[in-house]
């Protein structure tokens, strides 16, 4: 059976290899960042802790946080395979957009010398350009989605 054009379209990247090294190192962190979440690896709340971290401090409703939390882990998982990676990009490209705003008030300069109230936005700022950058390009050479496409 062919695949559909519109999901070639989806799927379609070049043979470069910029988007190779873009995706694995967005989908490294957000994979790291999601386990964080989810497992409560690397020194994160897990799940649980997450949740109320979410839906009381930032006061967000509970599927936005448990979206934020799956996106980050799975979508990292996806990335680093190249499956999907217009639509993973551009989740994380959502859920980085909404944590820059969200630590706006605390300016732009991460909070290397603890004497700011928080961290500031400019890591946030960086992986949503990555995210853009492989929502429009795709997952490049040595992806799911380059194999994908040229079975089509």
């Amino acid at each position: 059976m062919q695949p559909s054009p519109s999901f070639l379209r989806f799927v379609a990247t070049g043979d470069s290899l910029a988007p190779v090294f873009l995706r694995l190192a967005l989908g490294l962190m957000m994979f790291a960042h999601g386990a964080q979440k989810l497992l409560g690896w690397f020194g994160g709340y897990g799940f649980s802790g997450t949740m109320a971290f979410f839906t009381g401090t930032v006061g967000a409703p509970w599927l936005v946080g448990l979206l934020v939390i799956l996106g980050e882990f799975f979508g990292g998982l996806l990335l680093l395979a190249g499956a999907g990676t217009r639509f993973v990009a551009a989740s994380h490209a959502v859920i980085l957009a909404g944590a820059a705003w969200h630590l706006r008030a605390n300016g732009f300069f991460m909070n290397w010398f603890g004497n700011q109230k928080g961290e500031g936005f400019e890591f946030f700022l960086l992986a949503l350009s990555l995210a853009l950058a492989l929502a429009v390009l795709g997952g490049g050479k040595w992806s799911v989605d380059a194999r994908l496409a040229a079975r089509g």
